[in-house]
């Protein structure tokens, strides 16, 4: 059946209806405002940002000590440009500054200092990155080498866009860090939020489902599994009943050193420690602290079998009652 042109006579009218909404409800969009950081560019200027922390493993092949300054240096002044661009933008729309109207602050100078305060962040970057890919060799019995690791494994994809993430937060870049997280949470399936802190020799095996919130607290040397969650236990409010938010309150729990947790286990709470060389196992639910060196675990579930003829009797003997 060919379709009816006559029925477009009302898309007009449609549209007029669909655009009325840009003014009755004018909380969901972004009109008439300055630009928004793009999401292109920042995905391109953390792909720039890997291809610096794991050179070779990425874009660029027949990299050498001989040729390797100059590739880094091209990646570097495309993201100084990339960064402070975006950066600016970012600032400009927090402070609530139309593109179009002169305001006091030189947010393109502004973006421009923390843009290469980031960049000199990355050596440091390299070298706590270099032990969360050592955690994944010393804690995974199946991978075989270093390169392995960084071709294939989404819980150091999630950990490198997080490092690189939590140091754009501590220079209190609006917008940035979460949407570079939330790619990686795209991406990997681990969502965790710049805000967290997060100590050296970090490993997530397997990784799908994994959240870890703003306040989270993770010492050296922990390793955690697939389904984990490090959330809150509840929101505080202010005396008009609105959400306390940010990271002044401490709303998620604190994990010391060298402690596993093992997977769909559901660690929540600011004021919850899991204390350091403990074990929380499998599908355990934690809302309260746990002292040093303690396993935590579910008591055994009884498991029930029967075969298909017993099922067959049941089903018999259900019908006749």
């Amino acid at each position: 059946m060919a379709s009816d042109f006559r029925r477009k006579e009302q898309l007009p009218d449609l549209t007029h209806q669909i655009v009325q909404t840009y003014s009755d409800v004018g909380t969901i969009n972004h009109l008439g405002h300055s630009p928004l950081p793009s999401y292109d560019v920042i995905i391109e200027a953390a792909e720039a940002i890997k291809e610096i922390i794991y050179p070779g493993y990425r874009r660029r092949e027949g990299l050498h000590l001989g040729n390797i300054t100059y590739h880094v240096g091209d990646l570097i002044d495309g993201l100084h440009d990339k960064l402070t661009q975006q950066i600016a933008r970012a600032l400009r729309h927090d402070a609530g500054a139309s593109h179009d109207i002169e305001h006091e602050t030189d947010f393109e100078a502004l973006a421009q200092t923390m843009a290469i305060a980031f960049l000199e962040k990355i050596p440091s970057l390299r070298m706590i990155l270099a032990t969360d890919v050592q955690a994944a060799l010393d804690g995974d019995p199946s991978v075989k080498s270093v390169d392995e690791i960084i071709f294939c494994y989404p819980g150091l994809e999630a950990i490198t866009i997080y490092r690189v993430a939590h140091e754009l937060y501590h220079l209190k870049i609006p917008f940035i860090p979460r949407m570079l997280t939330e790619w990686a949470h795209r991406e990997t399936g681990i969502d965790i939020h710049p805000g967290a802190k997060i100590a050296d020799h970090f490993f997530i095996d397997h990784g799908t489902g994994v959240v870890i919130g703003q306040t989270c607290e993770i010492g050296r040397h922990v390793k955690i599994y697939q389904g984990v969650t490090l959330g809150a236990l509840s929101f505080q409010t202010d005396d008009q009943g609105s959400l306390l938010r940010g990271d002044g309150v401490k709303r998620h729990p604190t994990i010391e050193d060298r402690v596993v947790i093992y997977a769909n286990a559901t660690v929540l709470g600011g004021k919850t420690v899991i204390g350091s060389d403990s074990v929380v196992g499998s599908s355990v639910w934690l809302t309260r602290s746990v002292e040093p060196q303690t396993t935590v675990v579910l008591e055994k579930p009884k498991l029930r079998m029967r075969s298909e003829q017993e099922t067959d009797l049941i089903a018999e003997a259900n019908y006749h009652i």
